[in-house]
């Protein structure tokens, strides 16, 4: 069991934006199965709060606070109640350069008397009745703690321990003082009145601003088999001023609106006799590639689950959900707690969500329905009403011009419809500040000009320092340069319209045929299928995040939703320049005698969902654009282009303009040190969670918007 590990300043931070004591009670939830008492809260409130601002105010505010943690690594299989230390704090001793530990009791006592004149084993407390001397309990602590089954087996640590009784005086408890107390390295005491000995004491025991303290406490998590909360996670690498993303801007009075809502028309947990506004309300969001919504939307989703709210987060892609698997190290149950999918509110759940977050509104449908479910299963009405059905908050995220598919009607109007067929009040928003493409509007206004998305002319591009653009003569250079920028620590991909036939993983290897074909250059697209297939090759659902879809070619499918420092844009001819106008072609195949399998027989589109003969032709060059639409803006620093088409590479070379790339590509080498943000570290959810490494970079991101 492990409600909290986190540095004492960020804890402070934490308690500030009011999210301490939601958290610890939901993981109290969690364990104990049963709600936390007001007793339990307050204090941890007041004692918690007051022990971090003591190792603050010592200067060891980097020291790790792990809040009830177990005393070995098997307390829950052992005869009786759980030994579970209030607080273990964790730093680096100041000089003999090993992990440091203090077991700490916190007490709320304020007045103690003596039971047996001989002894203070036992004392009583007013209000509680007779009690055990606190140093009995944490001498058992320490015992336990320091056995072989404790959390530092086999390693030298230093380890101590006291009882803090921040609301008493000396006077009060003088019984717990007496000589004859109860004695031990795990034996101090300390009240308000030996506050000052308290701070001395902490800054012998830790070092000053030691940055390995969190090392130290992954050490003793890991020991423990234990793990911290992929919030907590996410909060200690931003000091605890952020859940997962720092929203700016409209973002953050999005965040805020949203909030302030939930606080109306969702019942207050602490304060159950106030009746909350029975209305339900619609949240519509919209905004272009880049501009943060789904930073808004995860942001939420933690924010409001802290505060004891059912949340579900909802989209139509399998990619984005698979994305954000790996991304967090989610298990597949744990992930459908939280995470699922536009088509599983057929029927609404009882009682409703307090909050349905949907994100990529765009890909609604307009039923429920699959070819696998039974006819009862069906759904029968607008998949749009049964979102709002399914809860009293609903919030949409959306973007039209990322509409690819034919069945694709999420829209604007739609929801507004929706809303008001619902009698449920709706409140619209859009996002226009750039977070993408290196925060470049003129990159996004240029990309969509020149696909013929406006009525604007395109024009040559002009470097703006934000966003950078080449254009390849070949696939090989084109794919030079993104494994080169990959091997240096930037994260990359290859995407590519879907303009060759994608066959499935051959034979029981699962081998990849390289569908991807330009002259004597063969690439696999990324592999259809549900396992890892030959030569380690991702599923297609992570293969925008697992560390070897390197090497495969994604489509618009697998990449929307995700973004990389640098994307390799390989356009087809599905879409190809002739004189002044954009041309939209349809492919056809055949079976290649040798390998069976099919090829390009006339080129063009093969996107399955676009090209049959019910798309009429307008529906179809307007889909094509908005896929490469979609493609081109993946990047977050440089996008390189490369057409199959000489007339059309030779317009997006003249588009795009003179590049001079000697010395001025932002490759990694080249940023500035605050730039070079990796990827986050990519765990399976089946897997045992990688801890990160000592002196590792700590400023980390999830890379969705």
């Amino acid at each position: 069991m492990l409600l909290l590990k986190m540095a004492a300043q960020d804890l402070l931070t934490l308690n500030a934006r009011r999210l301490m004591v939601p958290h610890l009670a939901a993981r109290w939830r969690k364990f104990r199965k049963s709600d936390a008492s007001l007793t339990e809260r307050s204090a941890w409130a007041e004692s918690l709060v007051s022990l971090a601002g003591d190792l603050v105010e010592a200067g060891r505010g980097n020291v790790q606070m792990v809040v009830e943690c177990a005393a070995t690594i098997d307390e829950f299989n052992r005869p009786g109640d759980p030994r579970l230390i209030d607080v273990v704090l964790v730093g680096r001793h100041p000089e003999r350069n090993r992990p440091s530990v203090e077991l700490v009791e916190l007490k709320r006592w304020s007045t103690v008397t003596r039971v047996e004149q001989a002894t203070a084993d036992l004392v009583y407390v007013e209000g509680m009745g007779e009690k055990a001397h606190p140093v009995l309990q944490l001498r058992e602590y320490y015992n336990a703690f320091r056995s072989e089954r404790g959390p530092f087996q086999g390693l030298d640590f230093e380890c101590g321990g006291f009882a803090y009784l921040h609301n008493a005086t000396d006077e009060a408890v003088r019984p717990l003082l007496d000589v004859v107390a109860p004695t031990g390295v795990y034996g101090r005491i300390y009240t308000s009145d030996r506050r000052k000995q308290l701070l001395a004491d902490l800054q012998r025991s830790f070092a000053a601003d030691d940055e390995s303290a969190a090392s130290a406490a992954e050490v003793m998590l890991q020991g423990m088999g234990l793990r911290n909360t992929r919030l907590l996670d996410a909060m200690i690498w931003s000091r605890g001023a952020d859940t997962v993303f720092t929203l700016r801007g409209k973002q953050k009075e999005i965040a805020e609106q949203i909030l302030e809502t939930a606080s109306r028309v969702l019942p207050d947990p602490r304060r159950p006799e106030l009746i909350p506004d029975e209305r339900r309300a619609v949240f519509l969001v919209t905004g272009g590639a880049g501009t943060g919504k789904s930073a808004v939307g995860l942001q939420m989703k933690t924010e409001l689950e802290a505060q004891g709210r059912t949340v579900m987060y909802a989209s139509g892609s399998r990619a984005f959900n698979g994305a954000m698997q790996e991304h967090v190290g989610f298990g597949d149950s744990e992930f459908r707690e939280s995470f699922t999918y536009f088509s599983n509110f057929v029927t609404p759940p009882d009682p409703p969500l307090d909050v349905l977050i949907c994100d990529e509104a765009h890909r609604l449908r307009d039923r429920s329905s699959s070819r696998f479910w039974p006819a009862e299963k069906q759904g029968t009405g607008p998949q749009v009403d049964e979102l709002i059905a399914a809860s009293r908050l609903s919030v949409f995220f959306l973007d039209e011009a990322q509409s690819v598919r034919p069945h694709d009607v999420g829209t604007v109007q739609l929801i507004e419809e929706a809303a008001g067929r619902n009698d449920a009040r709706l409140a619209r928003f859009d996002l226009w500040e750039q977070f993408r493409c290196g925060g470049s509007d003129a990159y996004v206004h240029w990309v969509r000009a020149l696909l013929g998305l406006t009525d604007e002319k395109p024009e040559e591009w002009r470097a703006d320092g934000l966003m950078h653009i080449e254009v390849a003569d070949t696939p090989d250079e084109l794919e030079r340069i993104i494994h080169g920028q990959a091997r240096a620590g930037a994260s990359a991909r290859m995407v590519a319209g879907y303009c060759w036939p994608w066959t499935k993983p051959q034979g029981k290897t699962k081998r990849l045929e390289p569908d991807v074909r330009i002259g004597g250059w063969h690439r696999p697209w990324n592999a259809d299928s549900e396992t890892v297939c030959e030569n380690g090759a991702p599923p297609s659902k992570i293969w925008g995040v697992d560390e070897n879809g390197l090497g495969q070619i994604g489509c618009v499918y697998t990449a929307q939703g995700l973004e990389w420092d640098w994307c390799g844009v390989i356009m087809g001819e599905d879409m190809v320049r002739r004189g002044d106008t954009w041309v939209f072609r349809r492919g056809k195949d055949r079976v290649d005698p040798e390998s069976k399998v099919k090829r390009v027989a006339v080129p063009g589109s093969f996107d399955p969902k676009v090209k049959p003969a019910t798309v009429d032709d307008e529906e179809f060059a307007r889909l094509v654009r908005h896929a490469y639409h979609v493609l081109m803006t993946r990047a977050s620093r440089a996008t390189v282009l490369y057409s199959t088409d000489k007339e059309t590479r030779e317009y997006l070379r003249k588009m795009v303009g003179e590049v001079e790339i000697h010395g001025l590509r932002p490759t990694w080498h080249n940023l500035p040190p605050e730039a070079r943000r990796p990827p986050l570290p990519r765990t399976r959810g089946r897997r045992k969670r990688k801890k990160r490494k000592p002196g590792g970079v700590h400023e980390t991101e999830l890379r969705l918007f």
